[in-house]
């Protein structure tokens, strides 16, 4: 048994790629480089530096190291500038899966975690999203998400293969000071910046309806996502049944004023937020139910918010 993590060498992957470890399953990462890090992938674990896109690379990588299934993690993630580039966004995340697939067709590989994304839902008219809520991606990101999803399903059908796809929102947090999420669009590293360099985080908006005033969304630690990623791996290898789509959610949510106050407190920095406007499109509170997942794949929130934010902050990158 070994398993492939596309993407291994970025934030996420980084930690499916440890949780493996952890539970004593080899794995091989397969990653561009053009986000991830190479020394984000530990030492001792066999490392291919190629795109995706390049169909007999991958083949021939899958075949090498005797590959049985695969964790899909690879590819464009922001969704605010797949807006700007949307064939770039498709080439990579939809054309990079169909290669995917047909790599996996040609050596005989079976298995399938995809990695999607709650942006797959676009902004659901329920607060609390669930795997039946409708899907209507705002993004190309989102709709790149999707359709990976659809393909992964065809191939299924068509070739055999066993699979399912996880949704989640925001992914914070660290399982070691050596892995940062270097991301420059998402709430925590821009928070951490500000506070590295002196300055006050923003808050954008704070009237929404919510207790606080501020918008409230589903953040999971990375350590808890990259469990179910594993868990999820260890069912199909096992011949269980899951379901097609999981999605990875807290089922309460925090608000991003709850995330500055545990930021104050985590780095002893007492400051009040700057308070910007309301970015267009923001819906009040968005947040997925994790029941399913807790059923079949071991997800949990094992993580508080103060693990979350103080974990983050001992990563943080430093010049």
């Amino acid at each position: 048994m070994s398993w492939m993590v596309t993407g291994g060498a970025g934030y996420i992957g980084s930690h499916v790629v440890r949780a493996f470890g952890e539970a004593g399953i080899d794995v091989v990462v397969l990653d561009d480089l053009s986000s991830g890090h190479r020394d984000y992938v530990p030492d001792g674990v066999p490392f291919v530096e190629t795109s995706l896109l390049d169909t007999p690379a991958v083949t021939a990588a899958l075949r090498e190291h005797g590959v049985t299934g695969v964790v899909h993690l690879a590819g464009f993630k922001y969704a605010g500038v797949s807006v700007r580039e949307p064939l770039h966004t498709y080439t990579q995340n939809v054309t990079g899966t169909v290669s995917l697939l047909e790599a996996m067709v040609a050596a005989g590989v079976g298995n399938l975690v995809f990695s999607s994304s709650a942006a797959t839902y676009g902004t659901p008219r329920t607060d609390l999203v669930t795997e039946t809520t409708a899907t209507s991606p705002e993004s190309p990101y989102g709709e790149s998400k999707l359709i990976g999803e659809w393909l992964i399903a065809d191939a299924g059908r068509a070739h055999g293969i066993r699979h399912t796809s996880l949704r989640y929102f925001n992914v914070v947090g660290s399982g070691t000071t050596q892995l940062a999420d270097t991301s420059p669009h998402n709430l925590f590293p821009l928070v951490i910046k500000a506070l590295s360099e002196g300055r006050t985080p923003r808050i954008n908006g704070e009237d929404y309806a919510t207790p606080d005033g501020t918008n409230v969304r589903d953040y999971v630690h990375v350590v808890d996502l990259a469990t179910s990623h594993v868990s999820a791996a260890q069912a199909l290898e096992g011949g269980r049944e899951l379901e097609r789509v999981y999605n990875l959610g807290s089922g309460d949510g925090l608000s991003v004023r709850q995330i500055m106050d545990a930021f104050a407190a985590a780095t002893g920095q007492d400051f009040t937020p700057e308070i910007g406007p309301r970015r267009a499109g923001d819906p009040d509170r968005i947040v997925a139910d994790g029941t399913l997942a807790a059923r079949d794949i071991d997800w949990a929130m094992r993580h508080t918010v103060t693990d979350m934010v103080a974990s983050a902050w001992a990563a943080r990158p430093r010049d």
